[in-house]
Order: C-alpha cells, then structure tokens, then sequence
C-alpha cells in the first residue's frame, strides 16, 4: 500500500504548481519555504504535505516517467 493523500493536498498543489511553475524545484526544503511566501497555509502539517506532493510532482515530471492515475495534473 502506498501513501494517501487528500485530495485538498492534491489539488492546492497543481494550483500552486500552475500558478508559479518557476518557483518551485524538486528540493523539499525550497519548496517548503516558497510555500511561505506565495500561500497562507494554516498549519505547519498541511505546509509539509502539500511541499511533499509538490516535489513528488516534479521528480515524475523531470524523470519522464508517466504519472500514476492519482498524480495526474488536469
């Protein structure tokens, strides 16, 4: 079984990625503090995960592999 993550998680993060594709990078301590600066994230947790699914995102993205069905970003 694999992780599971909300759909909240899921689609703030496309949204953010969207939004400023240039911001973001594959080092989840970036991600974590760019986070900081473009969303108000109520809580250290919720931060954490959507930086985690950010840089889930973009290593598939960079490694050409095909996203599974959940990782699509419609």
């Amino acid at each position: 079984m694999g992780k599971v993550r909300t759909e909240q998680v899921k689609r703030v993060a496309r949204e953010l990625i969207r939004r400023f594709p240039d911001k973001f990078t594959k080092d989840f301590e970036h991600n974590k503090q760019v986070l900081e600066t473009v969303a108000e994230i109520p809580s250290q947790k919720l931060r954490n995960k959507i930086a985690g699914y950010i840089t889930r995102l973009l290593t598939l993205m960079d490694s050409g592999e095909p996203p599974t069905t959940e990782e699509v970003t419609t």
